[in-house]
């Protein structure tokens, strides 16, 4: 099991390589259509966008969620 402590980390890992792995194939294949190739075009603007998307949401997912909790209330 993975500690708690590691939780927004691992949260932030799985979220940002998920997103990011849905949002490249649409706009891959928005951009391209299936062409030959079109797995490994994608394989690769995945990679890239992940690795921005994952450092992104750890940096800015603390300010994300003080900006939701400072702004909402229980109803």
């Amino acid at each position: 099991m993975i500690s708690p402590r590691y939780a927004p980390f691992v949260t932030s890992l799985l979220l940002s390589g998920v997103m990011s792995f849905l949002v490249t194939c649409i706009a891959t294949w928005s951009a391209l259509g299936f062409v030959d190739g079109f797995f490994g075009l994608w394989m690769s603007a995945w990679i890239k966008a992940w690795a921005v998307a994952c450092p992104t949401m750890i940096v800015f997912g603390p300010v994300v969620r003080n900006f939701v909790a400072r702004n909402t209330r229980a109803s």
